[in-house]
Parts: C-alpha cells; structure tokens; sequence
C-alpha cells in the first residue's frame, strides 16, 4: 500500500493559490486526509491538493480561489485541483499581486507575481491597492453611466483603455480617464 502524503501543518498558512475545477470523479477511491471546521475536505497527493468545498476566496489567512470549469457547474459545492508548485507567499506589505481582465467576459482577477505567466508589463501591488483596483475595473465593467462624460465610437474600446491604464500604470482612475477627455 502507498505511503500517504501529509504536507507540514503550516504549508498552507498566508498563502495563495489558483485551484482548478475537476469533477467529483477524480477522487473517487481517494480517503479523505483532513477536514476543516467549515466543512472542506482535503487530499493531497505527492503531486498536490485536492480541497471539496462550498467556499473558495479568502480562506483564514489565505487567498485560495477555484477557476470554474467550462461550462460552469451548478453544484454549490466544488472540486479543486493545485499542484505544489502553485502555492505561493502571501502577505499584506509586498507587491506581489498584478491584474488581469477578460474583456470578453468582462471579467477581472489577480494573480501572484511567481506566476510562471507573469509577463513582467502589468503593475505588481499590495492585496489592499489589488482589492482597490478591482473593484474600479468591476464598475467599468457593469456601469455605463461614467461614460456619459466622454464622447467616444465605442465603449467598449474606451473601457479598455481605463482598464488597461489601471492594470499597466501607477496613474489614479482619475488621471486615466482625464487622459481620455
């Protein structure tokens, strides 16, 4: 019988990851190794970490999140997949976190500058400056009523170019969008 795998009891403290969605079928004959007072069940393999759970995001003193699988599932609660290699150090005084959008699914999410995708160009911030940001791309994102002040063709091209001016530069939202003027 194969030796169980057991990380250390602090691997996983201020740490952030990006798990991916499987389906329930990939643990099947797999015991589970530990369960957490909010009900997540964990496995872990030499490989990495399987974690079932209904909440994903801020975790304790972690940043765990669950890219969804294509179509999207609609059971409250998930299965996810990391590898070792994709937890990285978190804390709240580093730049460690840059922005990326989806400007088909008008969506944003941040990512961990030890990303082997970090492509170097996109501002590295704090999670508090990060959070900040977000929440401005997200009203890009969902509101038009901003835009009432600019003329412009397309909104969709002026929305891009505040939000890459968010993501790619150190400006304020108001110096960005005074530029578009």
């Amino acid at each position: 019988m194969e030796k169980q795998f057991r990380p250390s009891p602090n691997a996983f403290k201020n740490t952030f990851c990006v798990f991916s969605e499987l389906p329930l079928s990939a643990i099947e004959g797999f015991s589970v190794q530990y369960e957490s007072k909010a009900g997540s069940s964990y496995y872990y393999t030499k490989e990495g970490m399987y974690r079932l759970s209904n909440h994903w995001g801020r975790l304790a003193n972690s940043k765990w999140r669950l890219e969804p699988m294509e179509p999207e599932t609609s059971s409250k609660i998930k299965l996810g997949f990391a590898p070792w290699t994709n937890f990285y150090p978190d804390n709240a005084i580093e730049n460690l976190y840059y922005l990326e959008a989806n400007f088909e699914k008008k969506t944003v999410n941040y990512q961990h500058k030890n990303n082997p995708n970090y492509n170097q160009k996109a501002v590295l911030r704090t999670s508090f400056e990060t959070t900040k940001r977000i929440k401005q791309i997200r009203n890009l994102f969902e509101l038009t009523s901003w835009a009432k002040y600019f003329e412009y063709d397309d909104l969709d091209d002026l929305r891009m170019k505040i939000i890459n001016g968010l993501i790619y530069t150190e400006k304020s939202l108001e110096e960005i969008k005074r530029e578009q003027l």
